[in-house]
């Protein structure tokens, strides 16, 4: 019996522990598809081979797959929920519900074997259960032969036909897709509205379609072949969990090396902005070796900016987007989409889950290489403002959830917004305040080399910025991630007595954070403090700063002497550098006159890319 209890007991720590370790194990799949598209009728058909690598150690009984297009009809849950919010997404609003019959989108499943025998199957919206003959075993192999027909849908949301800009085909999640099943299960989400999470994998696409498009896909063009009146473009990429691809019969082609291995392609229509296509080459070329240097290098050998779509989305090697736009605003997204290649396309975070991971690193790391490019000054006071002020606006309002929350069930659009890019990036700004930044930033090139290719979750996270900064982490994702506690630190009173001032701070917020306080003298001295956090178990590196007793999370209250008397202080402010994201800066100084660092009125561009 004690053996046997040992035995248990081993088990499920190893359980727990499986969810922070970097070999973990990936499932793997090879699609091998061939498509012959009808462009006057907005219909294809395909043959899809499946090989389906079961790494896990479970036995599988049921497979999932996804059948995006299936949202775009009347009634779907994606037309429901988008009808049902406060706030729907402007660019899908009531539009599914009234697209006719031409219009919408649907996937017809026509045969499914397993291993050359037929299988059940049943569908239900935007997923599809199959019953399998044979189990697939720990580290076996199955393979699934599919023939299915498809509608692109009028372009609602990311993908389907004719979009704003007159492109006939943004070809996004446009196939069957199996779901995505890891240590905690299935992943079968129904399609509403958000993101995706799924295995790593080959592909080998052949693309029938008439001569006169220009195709642009994911990967490596093998070979181009024509029969008749129509092309067959074979594509293939390795290591990538998804493909994407476009057609246009207007597609101008531009390529340019950007460093040796890495070719950018850009497919746009030619008219009065086919200059800021041009142009934003050189944005490219000053980007790329930017962005290698803070987030680690880019894995694969093309990326392709690709006009269609309806905003900005990212895919792997490749992004669809709306090219009618500002020349800033062309290269932010740009920007933006191609940072996905780390922040989802290699880690390949479960994005309906840990949402944050994705979108708020992007954001991160968008905001700073912005303002690399535009500003001066780099890095700028303006650095993650704009994300602040959504998350001040949000959290005002009273509506802000957790990051916890599923990325399809919050309640407004609006709060998702908030969750996922701006608190979500300002996740990694306390990170750095915090553990210092060039703790920070070894941190976060280890964490994408640690688990570049492995589906990390938020622990793995956790456990990578504790190793490199050396300090207890736990607290602040306890309190930033799983609650919608704030940060609220106020300078209370400031007391003379003789030539020593006593200063007084209280946490008006519930959630705590170490502090840097700096003081100015009327002389023009400046003299800087930090208070630890007792919970860190410890402190950043410390340059010119003097180091306090800690905070304890259990006190509001703190205070600290220094020999000097009040009438020769000009100013004390907490957080002078404006990394912690404190709710209320009206209180972080004194004088109660810092007005320059206040942050006042409702913030802009509240429609996300995505």
């Amino acid at each position: 019996m004690i053996s046997r209890w040992i035995i248990a007991c081993v088990l499920i720590f190893l359980t727990i522990q499986s969810q922070a370790q970097s070999d973990r194990w990936q499932q793997r799949v090879e699609y091998k598809m061939d498509i012959d598209m009808d462009a006057e009728t907005n219909q294809f058909s395909g043959k899809q081979q499946l090989t389906y690598y079961n790494n896990s150690p479970d036995t599988l009984t049921t497979v999932y797959y996804h059948l995006y297009f299936n949202a775009f009809q009347p009634g779907s849950m994606m037309d429901v929920r988008s009808r049902s919010l406060p706030d729907p997404d402007k660019r899908v609003g009531d539009r599914i519900y009234n697209l006719k019959e031409d219009e919408i989108g649907f996937h017809k499943v026509k045969s499914l074997t397993q291993n050359g025998k037929k299988i059940k199957f049943t569908i239900e919206g935007t997923v599809m259960k199959v019953a399998l003959n044979q189990p697939i075993m720990p580290q076996s192999k199955v393979k699934f032969n599919m023939e299915f027909e498809s509608q692109v849908p009028l372009q609602v949301r990311r993908s389907g036909r004719d979009n704003i800009e007159g492109i006939r085909l943004s070809m996004a999640q446009w196939y069957p897709k199996i779901a995505e099943y890891d240590y905690s299960g299935w992943h079968a989400y129904d399609y509403v509205a958000r993101e995706f999470y799924s295995p790593w994998g080959d592909f080998d696409v052949s693309i029938s379609i008439d001569n006169d498009y220009v195709v642009a896909a994911t990967g490596i063009l093998l070979e181009s072949s024509k029969k008749n009146k129509k092309t067959t473009h074979r594509y293939t990429a390795q290591n990538v969990h998804d493909f994407v691809w476009a057609a246009d019969p207007d597609y101008v082609r531009r390529v340019f090396n950007v460093r040796e291995g890495l070719d950018f392609h850009f497919y746009y229509q030619p008219d009065t902005l086919e200059h800021q296509w041009i142009e934003l080459e050189d944005y490219i070329k000053k980007a790329v070796p930017f962005i290698e240097q803070k987030c680690g290098v880019y894995p694969y050998p093309v990326y392709k900016v690709i006009q269609a779509g309806d905003g900005g989305m990212e895919y792997p090697m490749a992004t669809l987007l709306t090219g009618h736009r500002p020349m800033k605003a062309l290269v932010g997204v740009t920007v933006h989409e191609f940072l996905h290649s780390w922040y989802q396309m290699v880690l390949g975070t479960n994005e309906s889950l840990v949402y944050w991971m994705d979108e708020g690193f992007n954001t991160y790391y968008d905001d700073m290489t912005m303002d690399y490019l535009y500003n001066e000054d780099f890095p700028s006071s303006d650095f993650m403002r704009s994300a602040y002020r959504y998350y001040k606006y949000v959290v005002e309002k009273g509506i802000e959830e957790p990051l916890t929350t599923h990325a399809d069930h919050f309640e407004t659009n609006l709060a998702y917004g908030m969750a996922s890019y701006r608190k979500g990036g300002l996740t990694l700004l306390n990170l750095e305040y915090i553990m210092g930044k060039d703790a920070f930033d070894r941190a976060m090139l280890r964490y994408y080399n640690t688990w570049k290719f492995k589906h990390p979750n938020a622990i793995d996270f956790e456990v990578i910025m504790e190793k490199e900064s050396g300090l207890e982490l736990s607290w602040f994702f306890d309190y930033w991630i799983k609650t919608t506690k704030t940060i609220d630190y106020a300078i209370g009173t400031v007391s003379s007595e003789e030539n020593r001032t006593k200063i007084s701070m209280e946490r008006v917020g519930l959630m705590p954070m170490p502090l840097d306080v700096e003081i100015t003298t009327k002389s023009g001295d400046v003299h800087k403090y930090h208070i630890p956090l007792g919970m860190t178990r410890g402190t950043r590196s410390l340059e010119d700063e003097t180091l306090m007793t800690p905070w304890r999370w259990v006190n509001p209250y703190y205070s600290f002497e220094i020999e000097l008397n009040k009438d020769e202080i000009e100013s004390i402010i907490i957080d002078p550098t404006r990394r912690m994201s404190d709710i209320n800066l009206e209180n972080n100084s004194y004088p109660n006159q810092d007005s320059q660092l206040e942050i006042k009125g409702i913030p802009m561009n509240m429609e996300n890319n995505h």
